[in-house]
């Protein structure tokens, strides 16, 4: 049973996601909580460890979860710090309900197990509804980002957006507001939404209230004019990401499956990662498919496939090499039935010279190197016929 925390004079309840997935049958790996009548000086007096940041959350100093002030929040200002906070004693929990982005994420339970559910979101989960609790919610641009994230994570329960969500989405897709929000944000959403077993949706509900096309227009324009909600946009572009899905967890293999085509028309692969700022193990592993992968076929050269197999080192990074494989196999399922072989094969190749031998003739620095590759491109020229 969840342990309630006490707090003197104040009131806790467990909200959000933490009762949303436990309703739902979900594991549940994070636990919020909402206290109400508290303030600051309470929480620290109680133990509990103040989060920098404009939002009164405190660290339980033993469980480490997160306690959050009741709160209400009045917009002030352009992107999602422009709200002026009051998390008085006097905040009740409706008002930090009502506050919340969707009806499914509004619900909060209480130390006696009793359900708190202002904004009917229950029923939402039993009609597998994303749905906005008031029109608070175009205020804050990154709640796009995270509905579509939800339509991820819960797609697999057929939940989709509400069409009354859906329009005020795409009223915020042509806001100017959109445009504050910040790549750290716009790419943290994007990841964890990468993790979920249905990651397709997140770009596609973006795409088809008009968001993809600014935040990320390499990706949008790929995926072509958005069509009326209620009906799949363009499914050309999100095919590899659901073959790398099947494929790995791995979200380097399924960033670069979303991404390629776009990059691939475009060439805008330097201007993309400095906008976005993603990790440098990602874009890394997306220029090695866009260099290396885009030509890899039967017909490859010994000399080209030789070249893979130097950048990629298998041998030395075998985690990197599979990420590689598993990338192609996700873009090109078909041509990789005959590629993928001669590129093992090269790799085998490149461990079967004998360099010592080579040395032994005399051969040094340059001379060797020559002689060393010229071996192996007989050799597997001798064996890719097998092929």
């Amino acid at each position: 049973m969840t342990e309630f925390a006490e707090i003197p004079g104040a009131k806790v309840y467990l909200v959000g996601g933490a009762v949303r997935d436990r309703l739902l049958g979900l594991p549940v790996y994070d636990r919020d909580w909402v206290v109400v009548g508290a303030t600051a000086k309470q929480m620290a007096d109680a133990g509990y460890q103040s989060m920098p940041g404009d939002f009164p959350v405190f660290i339980h100093p033993e469980s480490g979860d997160e306690y959050a002030l009741a709160r209400t929040e009045v917009k002030t200002g352009p992107g999602y710090h422009g709200f002026e906070v009051d998390a008085g004693p006097d905040i009740t929990l409706e008002q930090d309900l009502l506050r919340r982005d969707l009806t499914i994420n509004a619900l909060a339970e209480d130390a006696d197990g009793n359900i708190i559910d202002l904004c009917h979101g229950r029923d939402d989960l039993d009609g597998g509804l994303l749905r906005h609790i008031t029109p608070a919610f175009t205020e804050d641009p990154v709640r796009l980002l995270r509905i579509a994230r939800f339509a991820a994570k819960l797609g697999q329960w057929g939940f989709r957006v509400a069409h009354g969500t859906h329009d005020l989405m795409k009223k915020m897709a042509a806001s100017d507001d959109l445009l504050n929000l910040k790549s750290e944000r716009v790419w943290r959403e994007m990841k964890k939404a990468l993790a979920q077993l249905q990651p397709w949706r997140f770009f596609e509900v973006l795409h088809q209230c008009g968001v993809l096309q600014r935040l990320l227009p390499v990706l949008g324009e790929t995926m072509g004019d958005a069509t009326a909600h209620g009906h799949p946009s363009p499914k050309a572009t999100m095919a590899p990401l659901h073959r790398a899905v099947v494929l790995t967890e791995d979200l380097r293999v399924r960033f670069v499956a979303v991404m390629f085509a776009g990059l691939a028309r475009t060439g805008e692969m330097a201007e993309f990662s400095r906008q976005l700022r993603v990790e440098r193990e990602f874009t890394d592993l997306l220029e090695w498919v866009l260099v290396h992968g885009v030509d890899l076929d039967a017909e490859t050269p010994a000399e080209n496939l030789l070249r893979i197999v130097a950048r990629l080192k298998p041998v030395q990074h075998p985690e990197r090499y599979r990420a590689f494989e598993q990338c192609c196999h996700a873009l090109w399922p078909e041509k990789m039935q005959s590629a993928w072989p001669r590129l093992e094969l090269a790799g085998q190749v490149v461990s079967s010279v004998d360099v010592q031998a080579l040395r032994r003739t005399g051969l040094e620095g340059a001379a060797l190197g020559d002689a060393l590759q010229h071996a192996r491109v007989e050799m597997l020229q001798q064996r890719l016929p097998d092929f």
